[in-house]
């Protein structure tokens, strides 16, 4: 499964705004990492923004909670989301991630 992140897919001299558009495009689904930081970040808000708008992401959106945060402070939408917790125990996390997928996680 590929996955899109903007540090490594976009090159020197790229517009930020326009590639991560094209980006999220190709996208099947869209995980939201949840943590005081991405909260703070205009461009987690916005890129959250534009999977809610698109038909693509209809229940493709995964918000994963990495630290405790007001993840309300993204969208008022966030808590009607299931909330994948990876922030006690990674196994369980991923479990539940990968049940999402029809996949089996055999880690410990």
């Amino acid at each position: 499964m590929p996955v899109w992140y903007s540090p490594t897919q976009i090159r020197g001299s790229q517009q930020w705004l326009d590639e991560i558009g094209k980006g999220l495009r190709q996208c099947d689904w869209f995980l939201i990492i949840l943590s005081p930081h991405a909260v703070k970040s205009i461009w987690v808000k916005r890129e959250l923004e534009f999977a809610l708008r698109i038909k693509q992401f209809n229940n493709r959106i995964v918000p994963i909670k990495y630290r405790n945060c007001n993840y309300g402070r993204l969208s008022w939408v966030i808590d009607s989301f299931q909330i994948v917790d990876f922030s006690r125990q990674l196994a369980p996390g991923f479990r539940e991630l990968f049940r999402i997928w029809d996949l089996e996680y055999r880690g410990n």
